[in-house]
């Protein structure tokens, strides 16, 4: 079902809002995702723990080009427009082709919290993934424990679905998550073209 772009199935492409530019990620960028992925509160509620060291980050940096090159779903790297850092990750967790339904995932340096910059960024990969894809349903997830998540999906007008209790073992403990959607036919707050 999906459809197959000029450079494959997830050519992630460079995105830019107001704001911010969604681009793919480069070996540059470790030092910056270090910077934000060693704070224990920015990685409380994702599946990846806080990075100890710069090497980690480059890992991190070499997986993303691994799965541009296989062209499997992957990450936009998340920059401030007005100083060119890297301050946070977003983009595709899982596809199902035979259901043209994909998961998005992010997160988000801890001093950016609060302003509105992730829902700016989701509210553009949802625009773009309609408008360019083959996709009907994109799907998120949150970790009940962390509400500001689900306020976000809500902004870009994805909707509450339930709660998939211990859904998820992350960092040493069942938990439960929200499930949350929105489908293409489905209206988006100022929806933008692509």
């Amino acid at each position: 079902m999906f459809g197959i772009q000029e450079y494959g199935l997830f050519p992630m492409p460079r995105l830019e809002t107001p704001r911010l530019i969604l681009r793919r990620i480069t070996m540059k960028d470790a030092a910056d995702i270090f910077r934000y992925s060693q704070d224990e509160e920015v990685a409380r509620h994702v599946l990846w723990s806080a990075q100890k060291n710069l090497r980690e980050a480059k890992e991190f940096c070499r997986f993303q080009q691994r799965r541009y090159r296989s062209d499997e779903p992957s990450s936009w790297g998340i920059i401030l427009a007005d100083t060119g850092r890297l301050v946070g990750t977003i983009g595709y967790m899982e596809y199902n082709a035979d259901n043209a339904t994909v998961e998005v995932g992010y997160s988000l340096a801890r001093e950016l919290w609060n302003r509105g910059y992730m829902t700016e960024a989701l509210a553009c990969v949802i625009g773009y993934t309609f408008e360019t894809m083959d996709v009907n349903r994109i799907e998120a997830q949150h970790e009940l424990e962390n509400p500001a998540s689900g306020r976000v999906m809500e902004k870009c007008g994805m909707r509450r679905e339930g709660v998939l209790r211990q859904r998820l073992y992350n960092k040493g403990r069942y938990v439960d998550v929200a499930l949350y959607a929105i489908l293409k036919s489905d209206p988006r707050p100022g929806q933008k073209r692509f």
